[in-house]
């Protein structure tokens, strides 16, 4: 019989632990009470629920894989030390958005080089290229990447908040701390510049 106070010795070992934490704690407003309490394991399996979409949209926004995987245990990290300020006027994942929000904003305040990443570069046409290989380079959603790195932040911030993680304005509102009608106003123009962005390539 396994003692319960030795602890699994890979991620392989603790995935039923996590699994049998999962069907106790169903809803993510129960995990972050657990976490407020100092359960670990509730923690372990509020990171695995979210890690995927959280990270992406971290990506996204800093686009550099090692920074947005820094952000994701500063995010989780801030989560251990604040579910007790947990008020749940928003989902869990609203506010877990609104603190990756805060910390890859202070990571791009931080930020003093501004280099090409490589979705940049990947459709920059080499002039030695002509003009068929070049046609060839862009594929659409290649076009749609390079069109989204031209949008301002603000804009980018919006597509990628409710398309990509399919918000709601009100939760978009929430995360932004902005009111739902410039919600609405910056989905509009970012919508009408992406597609002049897309339409110009």
């Amino acid at each position: 019989m396994l003692h319960s106070s030795i602890r699994p010795r890979s991620a392989a070992a603790a995935a039923p632990a996590i699994a049998a934490t999962a069907r106790v704690y169903s809803s993510d407003e129960i995990l972050v009470e657990r976490i407020a309490a100092g359960d670990k394991l509730a923690l372990q399996v509020l990171f695995a629920r979210h890690r995927a979409n959280l990270y992406r949209w971290l990506y996204r926004f800093v686009g550099n894989e090692t920074v947005a995987e820094d952000l994701l245990s500063d995010v989780f990290f801030d989560v251990w030390q604040q579910a007790g300020r947990f008020e749940g006027r928003a989902a869990v994942s609203t506010w877990l958005l609104s603190i990756a929000r805060f910390k890859a904003l202070s990571a791009r305040r931080r930020r003093t080089d501004a280099e090409l990443d490589e979705t940049i570069e990947t459709t920059v046409a080499d002039s030695a290229d002509n003009p068929e290989i070049a046609l060839q380079k862009k594929s659409r959603s290649e076009l749609v990447r390079a069109a989204l790195t031209k949008l301002s932040p603000d804009h980018r911030e919006i597509i990628d908040l409710v398309y990509y993680h399919e918000n709601s304005v009100e939760d978009c509102a929430l995360i932004l701390n902005i009111p739902a009608a410039t919600v609405k106003t910056r989905m509009f123009y970012a919508r009408k510049k992406l597609a002049e962005l897309v339409q110009e390539a």
